[in-house]
């Protein structure tokens, strides 16, 4: 049996994930650490149970160790439901933050706690972005979002945040309301930072008045698999019949469809509009 692999396109993704994850651990170690800060999912429940066992039981527990237990079912729902290669590069990410996480030294770039809730905040939603792009994640939460939007076709990384509201009131009533409100900062600017940069669950509704639709409906095939519905109509201005051309892509594809339809028609008028809410089929490409 002959294996199909892209030894530039692995190495590549190899390298991403392995910047993505010295970047988490780096953040975790300077901003993190230092603001006493908690992030979302299972990474913030990993640091929160860190803190407890120290402070209230006097016991030093590796970061590694509970991030890799708690990771495990995460885990196991990548592979049963998502992909076996998108799982195995996910591991990778979880194992290599976990590891660097205890590994690297702690240090402090600035004590202001606001600037670390927004820089670190940022920085977290660009790692995780990185992860997302070459088809892996960081892991936790990620897996139970990205099931949701591939299965649901539901935009659930908003939905996540509230769940990590329990997060913040453990870490609240415990350790200080100060911590868990400059938390939400963090959260909520990393999950914006994450939502602006990957855009594969994210959709685009496009209309395209042409006078070759079928050229242009090949086009928006040939480069996002998507169908489309032509519609015929009328020209206010020259009351000549006109074409439009509805279809609805992933918002990561929507520039390169138009593209390729200035490409099969250079006179077409293009109108893309963020879709909100989609019901019915629509091709999600599979994660490898």
């Amino acid at each position: 049996m002959k294996l199909n692999i892209n030894f530039k396109e692995e190495g590549k993704r190899f390298l991403v994930i392995c910047a993505a994850s010295v970047l988490i651990a780096l953040n975790i170690k300077t901003f993190v650490r230092t603001g006493g800060l908690y992030p979302s999912g299972l990474t913030g429940i990993s640091i929160l149970l860190q803190t407890v066992a120290d402070q209230y039981f006097n016991l030093s527990i590796p970061y590694s160790f509970i991030n890799l237990i708690l990771n495990s079912v995460p885990v196991y729902v990548g592979f049963r439901y998502i992909g076996k290669k998108f799982t195995l590069y996910s591991c990778l990410t979880i194992v290599l933050t976990s590891i660097l996480t205890d590994l690297i030294p702690g240090f402090q770039i600035t004590y202001d706690p606001l600037l670390i809730s927004i820089f670190g905040g940022m920085i977290n939603g660009l790692a995780v972005s990185w992860c997302l792009r070459v088809d892996a994640t960081s892991g936790g939460m990620d897996f139970v979002a990205i099931y949701f939007s591939e299965k649901k076709g539901v935009d659930s990384w908003n939905m996540i945040l509230g769940l990590n509201a329990v997060i913040l009131l453990i870490a609240g009533y415990l350790f200080g309301w100060d911590k868990a409100l400059y938390s939400i900062i963090f959260q909520y600017l990393s999950t914006q930072v994450l939502n602006m940069l990957h855009r594969k669950y994210q959709k685009k509704t496009l209309f395209i008045v042409t006078n070759k639709p079928n050229e242009v409906c090949k086009a928006i095939d040939e480069v996002s698999k998507h169908g489309a519905t032509i519609i015929k109509g009328e020209g206010s201005y020259e009351h000549r019949e006109r074409s439009i051309v509805y279809s609805v892509v992933s918002s990561a594809e929507s520039d390169r469809v138009v593209r390729a339809v200035k490409l099969a028609d250079e006179n077409s008028f293009v109108n893309a509009l963020r879709t909100d809410q989609l019901s019915g089929r629509f091709y999600q490409r599979p994660t490898r």
